[in-house]
Formats: C-alpha cells, sequence, structure tokens
C-alpha cells in the first residue's frame, strides 16, 4: 500500500519562507573582508627656515596648530594609526648635521596626545635631510600584512644633505613599503614644484588657508577609498562576460592588492570594486589564457569604468564511459609551445575565442590542431573510447608496444620488465607487440605479434 502525501498551499508558503530565512542566515554569516589599517608617518621640517615669519605668524607655530588640528580629528577614526618623524629639530647649523631626524612618535592606537605634545616641543635650529628621513622613514612602519603605509611630508626647503628624495622616495614604493607620499610645501618657490613632483603627490601651500585645505585633501584621499568598474568585453563590445578572477597588482611594486571574482548584478552591468585610489594598478584577468589591463590610475571620489577584450566560448572534450575520466588533455594556442591548460574529458571549459591545438593523453597520445572556441559556443570534440589490450608472456622481460602506420611503427608503450601480463587502453588501430624473456640471452629469440583494436573491444595477445 503506498500512501500519497499532498501539501496544502499554506503548508508550501511555510516551507518557501523557512527556505529563504535559512539562505538569507546562510549569506549573513559570510564574513567581510577586514579593512586594512591606514598607517599614516608625518614626517616635519623642524630646520631653522621652519622660524622665518609666514602670514600671520611663524612657519613652525601655523604649521604645527593646523597639523595638531588635523591630528586631533584622526584620533577617533577606526582602522587608522599615526606617528611623528621629524628632522632639523636635534642640532644647530653650523655644523650641519645630516643624520638630524627622528623617529618621535612611533605608531600605536591612541597616540594624537602624545603627537600634539611632541609638536609643541619643536625649535627649529637644524638642516634639511629630506632623503635621509624618507629613508628612515621606511623602516618606521611595523610589519603588517593588512595595512596601507602612507608618508605625509611637511617642509619648507629642498634637501640640503646632497640626498636623492625622489630615488629614497622611488624605491620605498618599488619595495611596497609605502604608497606615493604626498608633500606639503609650504611658502617655497615654483622651482621646487619640479624639484618635490618626483617624491610624490605634491601639494603647494602659498598660504596658511592653502595649506589648510592641502592637508583636508589629503586625509580625505588617504581616507576614502574609490570604486571601478570592469567590463570584459565578448565579441560583440558587450560587457558580458563574467566569473572570473581579476587580481589587482600595484604596477610600481608587483604586489598584489586585491583579488575580486567578477559579477554582473541583477541589472545586467557589472559589479562595482573598492579599489586604492593611490595605487596605479595591473589588472589580470584569469581567463584562458588571462587578458591584461596593462595601467589603471584611479581619481580619489571618482567611479572609473576600465575595459579589455575577454570573448569566451567553450571547449568539451568526450570520451564514452566515466571510468575515462581520468584521461587529459593538453591545451596550447594554435602553434604554440607553453601549456595553456590541462583539461579532464569528459569536463567542459572555457577559453578566449581563437584557436587551440589539443594533445589528449590517451594510448597513443591523440593530436587534434586548429580546434576553434568561439563566442558563447560550445565547441565537442568526440575521442573514440579505447579497447582493452591484455599482453601475455611466459616470463619477465623487455616487451614494448607499437602503432603501426603504413611501413612505420612508432612507439607506444613501454611494459614493465618484471611483470608477465598486462592490461591496457589503447585507441582504435592496428598496433605491433614486440619481445623477448629476460633469460633469452639472444636476439633470435626475440618474437612480435600483430593486432588490431577496436573501440570499445577486447583482445587478448599472446607474446610466448
Amino acid at each position: 500500500m503506498t500512501e500519497k502525501i499532498t501539501y496544502s498551499n499554506a503548508a508550501k508558503h511555510f516551507l518557501l519562507l523557512v527556505f529563504i530565512c535559512v539562505s538569507v542566515t546562510v549569506i549573513s554569516q559570510v564574513p567581510e573582508p577586514k579593512p586594512p589599517v591606514t598607517r599614516i608617518l608625518f614626517i616635519f621640517d623642524g630646520s631653522f627656515s621652519m622660524m622665518g615669519k609666514w602670514e600671520s605668524s611663524s612657519k613652525i607655530n601655523i604649521a604645527r596648530t593646523l597639523l595638531m588640528n588635523m591630528v586631533d580629528s584622526l584620533q577617533y577614526i577606526e582602522n587608522v594609526e599615526m606617528a611623528l618623524r621629524v628632522y632639523g629639530h636635534q642640532s644647530h647649523v653650523p655644523p650641519q648635521d645630516c643624520d638630524d631626524t627622528r623617529l618621535e612618535v612611533p605608531f600605536a592606537k591612541n597616540n594624537s596626545s602624545k603627537i600634539k605634545q611632541k609638536l609643541r616641543s619643536i625649535s627649529p635650529k637644524g638642516t634639511t635631510p629630506i632623503a635621509r628621513s624618507l629613508e628612515l622613514g621606511g623602516g618606521d612602519f611595523p610589519e603588517c600584512e593588512n595595512c596601507r603605509n602612507i608618508i605625509i611630508l611637511i617642509t619648507d626647503g629642498d634637501e640640503e644633505c646632497d640626498g636623492d628624495p625622489c630615488a629614497v622616495s622611488l624605491a620605498l614604493q618599488k619595495r611596497g613599503i609605502v604608497l606615493k607620499p604626498f608633500v606639503i610645501g609650504i611658502g617655497l618657490d615654483m622651482e621646487f614644484k619640479k624639484t618635490f613632483e618626483c617624491v610624490g603627490h605634491y601639494f603647494d601651500a602659498t598660504s596658511e588657508d592653502m595649506f589648510e585645505t592641502a592637508l583636508g585633501v589629503i586625509i580625505s584621499q588617504v581616507l576614502n577609498s574609490t570604486t571601478a568598474q570592469v567590463n570584459l568585453l565578448d565579441s560583440d563590445n558587450n560587457p558580458t562576460e563574467t566569473n572570473v578572477n581579476m587580481t589587482f597588482y600595484d604596477k610600481l611594486s608587483g604586489k598584489i592588492k586585491y583579488n575580486y571574482v567578477h559579477t554582473i548584478n541583477n541589472r545586467g552591468n557589472p559589479d562595482t570594486v573598492v579599489l586604492d585610489p593611490l595605487v596605479q594598478y595591473r589588472m589580470i584577468a584569469h581567463t584562458i589564457p588571462p587578458v591584461y589591463i596593462d595601467s589603471i590610475k584611479l581619481t580619489a571620489g571618482k567611479h572609473t569604468v576600465v575595459a579589455t577584450d575577454a570573448p569566451q566560448g567553450y571547449l568539451i572534450i568526450k570520451m564514452q564511459g566515466s571510468q575515462f575520466n581520468y584521461i587529459n588533455a593538453i591545451i596550447r594556442k594554435t602553434g604554440k609551445l607553453p601549456t595553456l591548460n590541462v583539461q579532464p574529458v569528459n569536463k567542459m571549459e572555457k577559453y578566449i575565442t581563437g584557436k587551440y591545438d589539443l594533445e589528449v593523453l590517451t594510448l597513443p597520445r591523440t593530436y587534434i590542431e586548429d580546434v576553434e572556441v568561439s563566442q558563447s559556443h560550445t565547441t565537442t570534440i568526440e575521442i573514440p573510447k579505447p579497447g582493452k589490450v591484455t599482453l601475455l608472456m611466459r616470463s619477465p622481460g623487455y616487451a614494448s608496444i607499437y602503432v603501426e602506420k603504413k611501413n612505420d611503427l612508432e612507439w607506444v608503450y613501454n611494459i614493465p620488465e618484471d611483470v608477465t601480463n598486462v592490461t591496457l587502453n589503447l585507441q582504435p588501430g592496428r598496433y605491433r607487440a614486440v619481445y623477448r624473456a629476460r633469460n633469452a640471452k639472444e636476439s633470435i629469440y626475440t618474437s612480435e605479434k600483430s593486432f588490431k583494436v577496436d573501440s570499445g573491444g577486447s583482445v587478448v595477445v599472446n607474446l610466448n
């Protein structure tokens, strides 16, 4: 007796509601990526020239007052840490002390009061070792796996110790220690602008108001990520390709910054990703073969759309019988040697459109050239089902199998020397087995047998 079970509409709705609730719960449990810690190192000019008059007061008074206000505003921002390095404040000139630079307040949470206390106590007296300060500043950042390292250099003068601030800055960036620094020039002549533009993002503060504005703009750029959209274009230049990982590299240092699996939202548009606007990127979309965008420059606060050609289609290599799923195929671009992929038979894979050469690792190997993959189309390659061959030998020895091609023998397989029988799966065709027993010490005792293998068939070859 069979009992038929039915559900009322109310029961069906209840089950659907339970499913939705469980799904939402599972989705909500996916942890959001932990935001990086932004570490800001202020390199502050404490050299003798900072005693000079500037608008309403001295440069040192105006600069430290505005910087203390900025430090105050950053105190309670989550995931922000600060440190202070000062130069030119320990030794009088003359003589010139080009090692007069010191980390006064190291990185820590809630250290704004220490930074402000140190700023209040600075008495300008020395020289301007900018390159040396940048070099040592790179070592002020403790090791951290999820940090953004920012340097903000505040100065009223040029390098005075024969150093090369541009070379030092570039070296720090290439090593991935810091992002491109910010430089605020206090009351500098226009000639210094070109000097500092190679050090980092330069802001020319010709007045108190401009200095305060520059600080605000820099902090805004430092703290605010921006968005980008990557369009992976199909053959019709429409952004329909998706579901592929994209790796964003810092173009200068070569370090990996982000991995995002490309998504198209429910409106059919590529999803928006959040990127650090202070970095110039090189992006690789890990299609097969990969496609690139060599340079991506962002403007803080502005949404950026970039695109690359990534038309794709599908390829499947079919062989009857799931027991042969272990067989792989080497995929190469037509006429090229590098291996792009090793694809199992009976498994579909996606490739950039174009022509490919296939080397299927059957016995013997199957070579298929100029297989074309086209946009959104599935190219199917059928490989004949192999036949089963059992070889029998009276004793261990030296045996090998060859495929017969007209008057040529092409090697296929060497049989292990310590066995007396072996079973192989061979592709359909005509073969020859050659054998000599190990204890037969003369070549005249070599035996050979020709045999035929049919698709899905079975054959026993006796070499005795």
